[in-house]
């Protein structure tokens, strides 16, 4: 299937929905966590630290509420670790920001943005990250609205107008 280019705005009409996902949309389909470091960094470039941020908690939060910690590190989306922790301690979600940095501590303290690296340290080390999942599932009941807060208080952060390549399946 091709991709089609669509028209994507986030406006206020946007963020007042409290939709996190379509307030980070314009990142989900413009960043790649597939093709490595380089072109993650590249593609992030364009987006401020405060979507940066929201995109990797969301990317964090999907994979660790699929898998556990240990699915985040085996998969691509484990490349955004950093600015998900980042993220958390900007927001001031510390707790969230010590699960990450514990987890990053069972895989050597400072995981590879390379997938095949990540994996090699997951099998080293053979992390139980069991006591962090759990911790996780108790403490994200009011995240979502700490995470719509910050957004509302950095508004024009989230903002965007123009053009994004969206796969034809999703539209």
């Amino acid at each position: 299937m091709h991709d089609e280019l669509i028209d994507l705005v986030i406006d206020d009409s946007v963020i007042n929905s409290n939709d996190v996902f379509k307030i980070i949309e314009p990142l989900w389909w413009s960043v790649s966590i597939y093709e490595g470091e380089d072109q993650y960094n590249k593609d992030l470039s364009r987006f401020s630290s405060p979507q940066q941020y929201i995109f990797a908690i969301q990317w964090y939060l999907s994979e660790v509420n699929n898998g556990g910690h240990y699915q985040f590190y085996d998969n691509s989306t484990g490349i955004v670790w950093q600015e998900a922790m980042n993220g958390f301690k900007e927001i001031n979600l510390i707790e969230f920001y010590d699960l990450i940095k514990e987890s990053t501590i069972r895989l050597g303290g400072n995981p590879s943005k390379d997938r095949d690296e990540r994996q090699g340290k997951l099998e080293e080390y053979e992390p139980d990250f069991e006591d962090l999942d759990t911790k996780l599932y108790e403490l994200e009941d009011n995240l979502e609205i700490y995470l719509m807060d910050y957004i509302r208080s950095n508004r024009s952060d989230f903002y965007f107008s123009g053009k994004v390549a969206v796969p034809k399946e999703f539209r």
